[in-house]
């Protein structure tokens, strides 16, 4: 779906671009939801387990910097998760006014079960792109995603 703006050819064309790519990342979004929705999941709760588990733990901050969030809603996702006893936070003794965040035994098990799923769904929503294509995708993401440090 396109937009009804009307304004010069490279303001439509941007636009167009930017709606195209805002509706595939709200499906794929959509589709990654109901995946995690069953274990009881946000995608933002997802996102930092499976940050945690590849990563290992990190501060609230390199978590907010790493999914994009504000340090606000990442402490209100990460206390939902401590509730469920799925991260732990343990205050450095370096500079109190810092949390490092880690995986619980009981994050760590919910993680490696709800990850497979995740990906055999990522992967199904992407093999509608040639291997070529999801590179080529991927390159160009990249490459808006380094405007903002340019």
């Amino acid at each position: 779906m396109g937009s009804r703006f009307r304004g010069t050819e490279d303001e439509v064309r941007a636009l167009s671009a930017l709606i195209n790519l805002a509706r595939a990342a709200e499906l794929m979004a959509s589709h990654q939801s109901r995946n995690v929705a069953d274990d009881g999941l946000t995608l933002s709760q997802f996102g930092v387990l499976e940050t945690l588990h590849h990563l290992g733990p990190l501060s609230q901050k390199e978590l907010s910097e790493k999914l994009l969030k504000t340090s606000g809603n990442m402490t209100m996702v990460v206390t939902n998760l401590e509730k469920r006893n799925l991260v732990s936070r343990e205050r450095r003794k370096d500079d109190r006014r810092c949390n490092r965040v880690g995986l619980t035994a009981r994050g760590r098990r919910l993680i490696r079960r709800v990850m497979p799923a995740v990906v055999k769904s990522i992967t199904a929503d992407m093999s509608r792109l040639t291997q070529a294509e999801q590179g080529q995708l991927r390159r160009l993401c990249r490459k808006l995603g380094k405007q903002e440090e340019s």
